[in-house]
């Protein structure tokens, strides 16, 4: 399973339950581009046990905004809805991995 895309509409609904790492990237950020097989390598890994999203901040700006993200990549880690963990520029692998269990 890909990671989800994250929209104003599903957002909340989706955070708020369990362990959830969201990616807000845009597609004109090469490091963006970077994290981004990322991700989708651990939303096929985690399936089952933990949910992966992406936020694309040129569509979806307000929630950029409503998380205070300033830079991107920015990654977020959600858990029952309250953000635990935060990571700002390229991470590896294992350092998310590390936040969804």
């Amino acid at each position: 399973m890909s990671a989800l895309d994250l929209t104003s509409e599903n957002f909340d609904e989706v955070v708020s339950s369990g362990r959830v790492l969201v990616d807000f990237w845009a597609s004109w950020c090469m490091p963006c581009r970077m994290v981004g097989p990322i991700i989708e390598g651990l939303a096929d890994e985690y399936e089952g046990r933990a949910t992966v999203g992406k936020v694309n901040i040129d569509d979806e700006g307000g929630l950029a905004s409503r998380f205070g993200v300033m830079s991107i990549p920015t990654v977020i880690v959600f858990n029952d809805g309250a953000e635990v963990k935060r990571f700002v520029g390229v991470k590896d692998k294992e350092t998310y991995a590390g936040e969804l269990l």
